[in-house]
């Protein structure tokens, strides 16, 4: 055999070896109290990254001295890891070439999608970082409830998505964010003035990329860590809490703005920069429980990322074969079930959604995702339902969440529900029902929808300073958008609302049922972050 053969057969080799490695991979639940993981990797890495990511929640709880109540299961974020952007760009869809991940915030459903999961010198891969960031807003989101202007929002989560982790448990957060490296040689300036002030950002932005998240970074870094300017960040958020503009309290807290300016300047230019390091002992976590996936229910993974990312219906119609058929050789596997569930569900077969879920119950009553979907299916019908059948199907829509209530308690999706079927009837929400609402957007904060919902309700109840209470953060969402638009339109029109006094804005009426429309699960109106 000469060289040339060899080395041909040899390559052969090592392709069957990898085609049969990727035959037989194996799917893993990795489940922790933030978060629920799931990849085809090997045990010894999916336990490391899920115990690093309760590390560095537990990191940014001691760094700030906030803490958030233990999520309900199904109010954890979920991950799934799904292999390298080019299956990363197809989930995302459209025209977006340069996402590496990304993470959808959604009451008792909120789901991110990364590339790798493995530490490299205990660095992240950037999927992982942008994970960081997106987590970062979750949890800020989670444990404050005031607004912080777009900078503020932005800077925090680049500090802390810009962490690594040792072997020993030990977590560094406030590392330089290499990452952005390139935004400070390349992108287009921000100012310190169009920093602090966002609508003159907006004026000046061009069409390119610009240097808005490494000037946050920035900015926020030095202001973290700054021995001459310790206790700025933290009066000039409290200015602006106390509805002082951002531009003035910056001037109050930080003095002459230009010399801000030159001093983060010379310190983009220091060697060496400072950073928190927590030993285990400050970031202690609980134990990660690992599930190996049965067959089916591996089988379907992919079937239900795509599902659990949002599809179109003309996509989940494209998808249902494949779900069908996986489900006709795994009848008897409850997660395979409630998967088929969602892709009937998603291509608008309320019926077999329904019986595939029912199926999955009979086999599993405490599978979740089989309860919401036939929940989903249900209340869509009874949307449909003639007139004098609609409290009916409304009452039988509302016995699945119920069903999904007793199994876990703080499930927020029952109690949104609960609302619905009052609202969607034409009805008034009784008392408890509005509590219910109120109650769903306190479990799940960083659903700015579930929180648009709820301050249009207690502006209706002339519960006006609740209702901007709810609004502030959504106006400053730093991903800005429509809902961010409503808020600040809502805000402006309740400026001299007398509270006390129902107030109705009869032209936000199609908008708010438009944001109501993405409870439901409409599911190719989905964002991401």
């Amino acid at each position: 055999m000469n060289t040339l053969s060899l080395a041909k057969y040899f390559l052969a080799v090592l392709c069957a070896l990898a085609m049969a490695s990727a035959a037989q991979a194996k799917w893993y639940e990795a489940s922790s109290d933030h978060f629920v993981i799931y990849a085809d990797d090997s045990e010894k890495d999916i336990r490391r990254f899920a115990e690093n990511l309760e590390r560095f929640h537990s990191g940014m709880a001691f760094i700030t001295q906030r803490d958030i109540e233990k999520p309900s299961p199904s109010n954890r974020v979920t991950i799934f890891v799904v292999g390298n952007q080019r299956e990363i760009r197809k989930l995302v869809g459209g025209e977006s070439r340069n996402v590496a991940g990304f993470y959808i915030p959604r009451a008792g459903a909120s789901k991110a999608f990364v590339q790798d999961i493995r530490f490299k010198n205990g660095y992240p891969h950037f999927s992982t970082i942008v994970l960081l960031h997106e987590y970062a807003h979750h949890f800020l989101m989670s444990s404050t409830p005031f607004a912080m202007p777009r900078w503020v929002n932005e800077g925090a989560a680049e500090f802390f998505a810009a962490a690594s982790f040792e072997r020993d448990g030990s977590v560094w957060i406030g590392r330089p964010a290499l990452h952005r490296a390139g935004d400070f040689a390349f992108a287009d300036k921000v100012s310190i003035y169009e920093l602090f002030d966002h609508k003159l950002y907006e004026k000046n932005k061009g069409q390119g990329h610009d240097a808005f998240y490494a000037q946050s970074w920035l900015t926020y870094h030095y202001l973290t860590f700054s021995p001459e300017r310790r206790g700025q960040l933290n009066k000039y958020m409290v200015s602006v809490a106390n509805s002082t503009s951002s531009t003035e309290a910056a001037k109050d807290a930080f003095g002459d703005l230009g010399q801000l300016e030159k001093e983060l300047k010379s310190y983009l230019r220091s060697r060496r920069m400072p950073g928190f390091k927590l030993t285990p002992e400050m970031v202690p976590i609980s134990p990660v429980t690992l599930r190996e996936l049965p067959e089916g229910e591996a089988k379907m993974m992919e079937v239900r990322i795509r599902s659990q990312r949002g599809v179109t219906r003309e996509q989940a119609e494209e998808l249902l074969p494949e779900a069908r058929e996986i489900a006709a050789k795994y009848p008897n596997d409850p997660g395979v079930l409630a998967a088929l569930a969602e892709a009937e569900h998603d291509a608008g077969n309320d019926v077999e959604a329904i019986r595939a879920a029912d199926a999955a119950i009979a086999l599993d009553p405490t599978n979740v995702n089989a309860l919401v979907q036939k929940g989903y299916s249900l209340f869509r019908m009874a949307g449909d339902a003639k007139e004098s059948e609609s409290e009916a199907s409304y009452a039988r829509a509302i016995d699945a969440f119920t069903a999904l209530n007793q199994i876990e308690n703080d499930h927020p999706l029952p109690l949104i529900y609960y609302y619905r079927s009052f609202a969607q009837q034409g009805k008034e929400p009784p008392e408890n029902a509005r509590h219910a609402l109120e109650r769903a957007s306190e479990l799940a904060p960083f659903d700015q929808t579930l929180a648009f919902n709820a301050a249009v309700m207690f502006a209706n109840e002339g519960k006006i300073a609740l209702a901007n209470y709810k609004l502030a953060p959504i106006a400053a969402n730093p991903h800005g958008g429509r809902r961010a638009s409503m808020a600040e339109f809502m805000m402006s029109q309740m400026k001299d609302a007398e509270e006390g006094k129902p107030f109705r804005l009869s032209n936000l009426s199609m908008a708010v049922a438009n944001v109501r429309d993405e409870l439901e699960g409409d599911k190719e109106t989905r964002g991401e972050d």
